[in-house]
């Protein structure tokens, strides 16, 4: 299929969709995690980052997502989280794990997770229809005026310890404890974070270990 067809089928799901005053907002979601990505998509297309933003009206704009082969859940979720569907027939669920989806179709992830973010009801199949996933970053959408959207930086909560040892107590790991007091943040001393060195990282054996190594 030629590449004006391809951009005609998927212009297809737009027909019934008045696109006056919509922009076209392309993602780049290489190195995204697949939840914190959907949530800002499904804003989008909700239309709620607009001032005129009204949950009875389709007025959220086209959102094109690139590069959907290469986002990534947290922790173990590719061999845990599980997509279920149901035949019909009795005994007839399903369950595909998410590496296994993302085998058979890497574009479904972020399709799945979006829909699942939006309100059910009437509007999300046409909301929907606004959502155009690629796996990669190729896209028959070139000639048409497209607006980046950067999706906001993951933020990490400072983990530290937020409290001192009571009198009397000793730390089960006093390794451990003293680098994470010395590594503390801004809500446990109100001092910044110093510079640590790799050995501090390590246990007393390690060093030896590495003592040994370097001599």
């Amino acid at each position: 299929m030629s590449a004006t067809g391809v951009a005609l089928r998927y212009l297809k799901d737009l027909q019934h969709i008045k696109l006056d005053n919509l922009r076209f907002r392309i993602i780049d979601a290489r190195g995204q995690v697949v939840g914190r990505l959907a949530s800002e998509i499904s804003i989008i297309l909700q239309g709620k980052d607009k001032p005129s933003y009204n949950p009875k009206k389709n007025e959220g704009d086209v959102v094109i997502v690139v590069n959907a082969a290469h986002v990534h859940f947290t922790h173990d979720k590719w061999e845990t989280k599980l997509y279920r569907h149901h035949t019909g027939f009795p005994g007839g669920l399903r369950a595909v794990t998410a590496k296994d989806q993302w085998e058979k179709d890497p574009t479904s992830i972020i399709t799945k997770a979006v829909r699942g973010m939006l309100p059910k009801n009437k509007t999300r199949l046409h909301r929907l229809d606004k959502l155009k996933v690629f796996p990669e970053a190729e896209h028959p959408f070139n000639d048409f005026d497209l607006v980046p959207f950067v999706p906001a930086p993951r933020q990490l909560r400072d983990q530290g310890l937020g409290w001192s040892m009571p009198r009397g107590f000793e730390p089960v790991n006093p390794d451990q404890y003293g680098f994470r007091v010395m590594t503390m943040g801004q809500g446990a001393r109100g001092q910044a974070r110093p510079d640590v060195d790799i050995g501090d990282l390590l246990t007393a054996e390690e060093r030896a270990q590495l003592e040994k190594v370097k001599a």
